[in-house]
């Protein structure tokens, strides 16, 4: 059974308990989860007539509630977002408003709302079962009987998103959320080849935050990450000018070269397009990881390759791991977990999980490593990892060199096993930081060579 792609919220509605007094519980209990869940029980449920179900399962449930809606770590320690809220006790409007927005960026709550109003312009009478079909039918799975949704929509409803007959407040929406019904839609329903244009343009400004970027650059990135086939003499009029038209970009005119032709237009992007599509890209990610990577992850990447060289290894640790972000991310995969965190090896190397789910299913395995070189042991300790972790691929990360015997094993293990191994060494990092589009053409070195080392004889 899948996970629900909504938070889990039992015992976590604003009709069961106090936000503002469950943040102030959380701060006199940090670190104490026991003694947190029983100050809830005796809060909230100790005194409750109307259930014999077991008062301690429901405090537990309140605590992973707020787990799943990011407002504590498991240890009960507030998060980010957990310690503004808890600053805006005292304003329970403003604290409605900043959490109601949390939901909508972070926790899939914008799909809910869209998923509503989908339902109401198709004329079709609202349900929490049809909701839940129109969900997962939109890759929004949601347990049948689960209380995702009504809690979801019961503190938005306390921001004033909605109304208590599932009715949209499109003014308020927008007010909550920074970004209106209408260009949230409009992104939803683009053209796919114009939707991979934009992601593909995204993860280029993740990168390296200073335009303008070569628009042909970011087709090609667009075709290797999603498949997507651009027709190099329609693209203006079918990619270009649409998305310029709609505000996401501006275009630059190529001059003419004497005795060539054209050059191919420059991509700025706007205002429009970093509040709707690099913001909350950015927001996604962040809600992931802990929260000393955060900053780094808005820096470019040249600024991270910088702070590797930090005489602070916590700072040279970070820098690493968010180093590994950006590369993993400029192939648009998906975090899973951290292995082992750069404070807690000296900054010396950092361990990560990515997958993709793009037309198959894959395990990206990530080590990074801030040292001089990499020797065989570093590889054969992934390859022994691979298999526990059912890795795909494995991709090696060193701002110095790879070494000979290291090469010569990851060659060996493509031929006797169905890993691939990729090796980026400081060269390659090179590249990518002047030009993030290179990480395509090393990616397809790696390919091509491990297609060589796996050949099939039929």
């Amino acid at each position: 059974m899948p996970r629900s792609d909504l938070p889990f919220g039992s015992e976590f509605s604003p009709e069961q308990v106090n936000l503002p007094r469950l943040l102030d519980l959380a701060v006199e209990y940090s670190g104490d989860p026991k003694a947190f869940e029983a100050a809830i029980r005796a809060e909230y449920f100790e005194k409750n007539p109307t259930t014999d179900r077991n008062k301690d399962k429901l405090a537990n449930n309140t605590r992973l509630s707020m787990i799943a809606y990011g407002l504590i770590y498991r240890e009960v320690r507030l998060t980010e977002i957990g310690e503004e809220l808890y600053a805006l006790r005292d304003n329970p409007e403003e604290l409605y408003k900043r959490f109601a927005r949390h939901i909508l960026l972070k926790l899939n709550g914008m799909n809910l709302v869209q998923c509503v109003l989908d339902l109401e312009a198709a004329g079709e009478e609202f349900s929490r079962k049809k909701l839940h079909e129109w969900l997962n039918e939109r890759g929004i799975y949601v347990p049948r009987n689960g209380r995702h949704t009504s809690t979801m929509k019961l503190w938005l409803e306390r921001a004033g998103v909605f109304n208590k007959e599932w009715q949209v407040n499109k003014e308020r929406l927008a007010e909550v959320a920074g970004t209106s019904v209408k260009e949230y839609d409009a992104l939803a329903t683009l053209p796919k080849p114009q939707r991979d244009f934009l992601g593909a343009l995204a993860n280029l400004v993740n990168a390296k935050r200073s335009g303008p970027y070569v628009w042909t650059e970011v087709a090609r990135m667009a075709e290797k990450l999603y498949g997507t086939k651009f027709t190099e003499g329609n693209v203006p009029k079918t990619v270009l000018y649409p998305l310029e038209k709609a505000g996401y970009i501006r275009l630059e005119r190529g001059t003419k070269a004497p005795g060539r032709g054209a050059k191919p237009f420059l991509v700025h992007t706007t205002s429009t397009f970093d509040r709707t599509v690099l913001q909350p890209l950015l927001e996604q990610i962040e809600a992931q990881v802990n929260p000393d990577l955060r900053p780094l992850l808005r820096q470019p990447l040249a600024e991270i390759l910088d702070k590797l060289d930090s005489k602070d290894r916590h700072i040279a640790g970070l820098a690493l791991e968010a180093l590994a972000f950006k590369l993993m991310r400029l192939l648009d995969l998906d975090y899973v977990g951290t292995r082992l965190r750069g404070d807690d090896t000296g900054g010396a190397e950092v361990d990560l999980i990515f997958h993709s789910t793009r037309l198959v299913f894959s395990r990206w395995q990530i080590q990074c490593k801030n040292t001089s070189q990499v020797h065989l042991d570093d590889v054969a300790k992934e390859v022994g990892l691979a298999n526990f972790l059912k890795s795909n691929v494995i991709v090696i990360v060193t701002t110095g060199k790879i070494g000979s015997t290291a090469r010569y094993f990851a060659r060996k293990t493509m031929q006797e096993t169905n890993l691939s191994i990729v090796m980026i060494d400081g060269a390659d990092i090179q590249k990518i930081r002047d030009k993030p589009y290179a990480i395509i053409d090393i990616m397809e070195r790696e390919a091509k060579q491990a297609m060589q080392l796996k050949p099939l004889n039929l």
